[in-house]
């Protein structure tokens, strides 16, 4: 195309003049000009992502079977309800009575959810895979305006490090439960069985993931106008930013093995199977 020349228009602008057609924007008659199957990320992510909101609703809502000693599930830890019906830490925590008779994984869910729905990376995950926005690089989005985060309920995205802070205290009481692990079903301890080391794989990916996050990364080397004032800051910097680069990875495989967790926590609770000890 010569300097200077204008594409010729195949289709009205948007009477708003917002979007991706709108006046101010190329005109292009095609929705999009790639060849590959780029529909197809999208659609995974979206099917991942669907099936796990799907389990994890069905395993809050069940209120049974979370409890193996000496696992507990981690949908379920820390126990805060008067109803929990594990016996791993004595006596019932009960900070919030029987709740109603609702299961004690709807008062702690919402934490390590909240973390993850506000999550950077899971925000363009689940932006692309269920609002197509946009639902590929270089493919059009079908809204007619983009207003980004900056109303409700998306301005709440911005509470994202405050869900961070819950995370940790979450995976301490998940840690926790990890040492637990290496007790018997009589509390003795020197027992490792299946369940130990996948409570171990769980722990280890979820700290990872944890770590590896952008509010993480900031509050560790943010707002700092001279690295070489504060070498710890820095060396601790760099080794999250590491794990930054990773953090779709983690994310996703923290997720599954979270899952893959409390799943084995149900099995082994309702009898499917006795927890394969190793020694």
């Amino acid at each position: 195309m010569a300097t200077g020349t204008q594409p010729s228009r195949t289709e009205p602008p948007t009477e708003s003049g917002t979007g991706v057609r709108g006046r101010t924007r190329a005109a292009i008659a095609a929705s999009h000009l790639r060849t590959d199957r780029w529909w197809l990320a999208p659609a995974v992510t979206a099917a991942g992502l669907f099936a796990f909101v799907v389990y994890s609703t069905w395993r809050a809502f069940a209120n049974a079977h979370y409890y193996a000693a000496p696992y507990v599930s981690p949908f379920y830890s820390p126990c805060l309800a008067d109803n929990c019906a594990t016996m791993r830490h004595g006596p019932n925590w009960g900070l919030f009575g029987g709740w109603w008779g609702l299961s004690p994984a709807l008062l702690i869910l919402i934490f390590p959810l909240g973390f993850r729905l506000t999550c950077y990376y899971y925000r363009k995950a689940y932006y692309r895979g269920f609002w197509a926005s946009p639902p590929a690089c270089a493919v059009a989005e079908p809204h007619k305006k983009y207003t980004g985060e900056t109303r409700f309920p998306l301005i709440l995205q911005n509470i994202h490090r405050y869900f961070f802070y819950a995370a940790v205290l979450v995976a301490c009481v998940l840690t926790y439960d990890t040492v637990l692990a290496f007790r018997d079903e009589h509390y003795a301890w020197g027992h490792m069985g299946l369940g130990t080391l996948i409570f171990l794989l769980n722990i280890t990916l979820i700290w990872a993931y944890t770590i590896s996050c952008h509010s993480c990364r900031h509050i560790v080397g943010g707002r700092l106008k001279h690295f070489s004032k504060h070498p710890v800051r820095y060396r601790l910097w760099g080794w999250v930013g590491k794990l930054n680069a990773r953090h779709m990875l983690l994310a996703w495989a923290s997720l599954v093995s979270v899952a893959l967790a409390d799943f084995y926590v149900y099995l082994v609770a309702s009898g499917a199977f006795d927890d394969p000890r190793l020694f």
